[in-house]
């Protein structure tokens, strides 16, 4: 038995409203408009980035095979999407060909809480790598994935499959929008903060996205990239 019985008849009788019902179409009507434009951004913006950067793409991979000519330039990992939907995505890769394989006698030397592993100096890391991961060139791959629609300019950072194994119901809020190349993590202290920051973080920016708060964020990630100091 209920134990607040006027609790759900006044529910009932706000749903019903027409006020109620006028606000969440109206609702709904804003956040369709919002994502239409964000997606048409996305495509854009992603398209001329990567035909400006071509240049960039070539030296790099330059520089990438010089130093490991045996691995791939690209690094491709699996990672999880909007509602938890996986895809592949990618990066210029900075660490040894064989990463993955020595990751599991380094996860007891993580550096961050919760459901992600961060490690400053990673062995695993190459010299062009450490370069890259400072100024965030080799997430530049990214927009390749933006024109997929696997992910938008900006949105929660796609976690790994393993990191979502240890979520909670409440982390999984993260998961209900595209996944983003930045975030409002990223722009609000990124690595220096924990798990279940990024967590808050997250769904604060799914409860207030809009086109200009997209913005801010890619411009503040542009001032970011021009100096970052917690980017590994």
């Amino acid at each position: 038995m209920s134990l607040n019985p006027n609790r759900k008849e006044a529910e009932a009788v706000l749903e019903s409203s027409a006020y109620y019902s006028s606000y969440a179409a109206e609702n709904k009507r804003n956040l369709t408009g919002y994502l239409m434009m964000k997606r048409a951004m996305d495509i854009v913006a992603a398209s001329i980035g990567l035909i400006f950067l071509m240049p960039v793409f070539l030296l790099l991979a330059i520089a990438i095979k010089i130093e490991d000519p045996k691995g791939p330039v690209f690094f491709s990992q699996k990672r999880v999407g909007k509602g938890e939907r996986p895809f592949h995505m990618y990066k210029f890769r900075s660490m040894v060909s064989n990463a993955e394989e020595l990751l599991a006698d380094l996860l007891e030397k993580n550096e961050i809480q919760g459901a992600m592993f961060k490690m400053k100096d990673d062995p695993r890391i190459t010299r062009i790598g450490k370069f890259i991961r400072k100024t965030s060139i080799d997430e530049l791959p990214q927009l390749w994935n933006v024109v997929r629609g696997d992910m938008s300019l900006v949105g929660p950072r796609p976690p790994l499959p393993r990191e979502v194994a240890e979520y909670t119901a409440y982390d999984k809020q993260r998961l209900k929008v595209t996944p983003g190349c930045t975030g409002l993590w990223q722009v609000s202290g990124r690595n220096s903060l924990s798990f279940s920051e990024m967590v808050e973080l997250d769904i604060q920016y799914i409860q207030n996205r809009n086109i200009l708060f997209d913005t801010s964020i890619v411009i503040k990630t542009i001032k970011l990239l021009l100096g970052s100091k917690n980017a590994y």
